[in-house]
């Protein structure tokens, strides 16, 4: 009968990205948000008829089943630590922490106390690469050769604590180990500064993966147009997700077709074949990625980025810097 009651949960900040949190945890079913917690009080009115909170402290003595951090990054350690010890089960905005230090100090205290605890990695949850990773472990598209992405736009007025390779790199680290199930074992990145910060604003990533997939990166905030798109290659084709339009084209190797051409006959490889673009369930990401940690409360945890996982992608995302700052390729070790 547990299973069926109503989960008390609590938000710690109201910015940017807290106040679609606030907004996804309302219409929550079986769920209902009762505390919300910002220093700087609710400037987006995320949370009409809660009285926001001061700190973490008190948004633990509100009595809450579990919480969603959405603090600046910077902060992520001492309120995820502060919940860890209250007992509290956390999904923590991306990236899980700061750096390396932090993240494993956080994975380790909700793995020991038996908590739930999750990173909110909201790309993984975009219709278009939930199927097309579905598809690429069905095996459409044979053995993976090569993970392409781009992620590229204009600078967000948000961000006050991080660079591109923190902020928006750390999706793409985090989707392509997900989409291939296989980690990063080697990064090598050239980043630059041209917005007039202390932070890169643009980067390129090569890297390789442990299964021997090559995978490639471009980052930035100073493209006049918003770009988010996956390619995935393979011996039997591509398949290219974009998700800003939660679109997935598949695009088939025709090297098996009858080819009339005598000149091309001769190349035996690749050739263009079929593309068939698939009609998906355009859901917001974020309303499922609320029902996956939510489940995973309640049980069933199979679809939630681990913290662990959050981890793994701190040491890409520090990998890349170190490569981006030293001009040298990083080998990451296995965990």
């Amino acid at each position: 009968m547990s299973e069926k009651r109503t989960l008390r949960a609590g938000l710690i900040g109201l910015g940017m990205m807290g106040r679609h949190h606030a907004r996804n945890l309302r219409a929550l079913e079986g769920v209902e948000l009762v505390a919300v917690a910002d220093a700087y009080g609710d400037p987006h009115g995320a949370a009409p008829g809660l009285e926001v909170l001061p700190d973490v402290d008190a948004l633990i003595a509100a009595g809450i089943d579990y919480a969603v951090v959405a603090v600046p990054t910077q902060f992520h350690k001492d309120v995820a630590l502060s919940l860890a010890a209250a007992g509290v089960h956390t999904l923590v905005e991306k990236p899980l922490a700061f750096d390396i230090g932090e993240a494993e100090e956080i994975t380790a205290a909700f793995e020991s106390a038996g908590l739930v605890g999750a990173v909110g990695y909201i790309e993984r949850f975009n219709p278009a690469l939930q199927e097309m990773r579905r598809r690429i472990a069905d095996g459409q598209l044979g053995e993976i050769y090569q993970i392409v992405t781009r992620r590229q736009g204009g600078f967000p007025a948000r961000i006050a604590d991080v660079g591109v390779v923190k902020d928006l790199a750390t999706h793409d680290l985090d989707l392509t180990a997900w989409v291939a199930q296989s980690p990063y074992a080697q990064v090598a990145a050239t980043s630059t500064r041209r917005s007039g910060r202390k932070d890169e604003d643009m980067v390129s990533v090569a890297g390789r993966l442990r299964d021997g997939t090559i995978t490639n990166h471009l980052v930035n905030w100073l493209t006049p147009f918003k770009e988010r798109v996956t390619v995935v290659t393979g011996e039997k084709g591509a398949l290219v997700a974009d998700t800003v339009n939660a679109d997935l084209t598949f695009h088939a190797n025709g090297e098996n077709a009858t080819n009339l051409w005598e000149s091309m006959a001769s190349f035996r490889g690749v050739s263009e074949g079929d593309s068939i673009t698939y009609a998906l369930q355009r859901k917001e990401p974020l309303a499922t990625e609320h029902e996956a940690f939510r489940d995973a409360i309640l049980g069933d945890s199979a679809n939630i980025v681990t913290m662990r996982e959050g981890l793994h992608t701190v040491r890409a995302v520090e990998a890349v810097l170190e490569s981006a700052r030293e001009g040298s390729v990083v080998e990451l070790d296995a965990l």
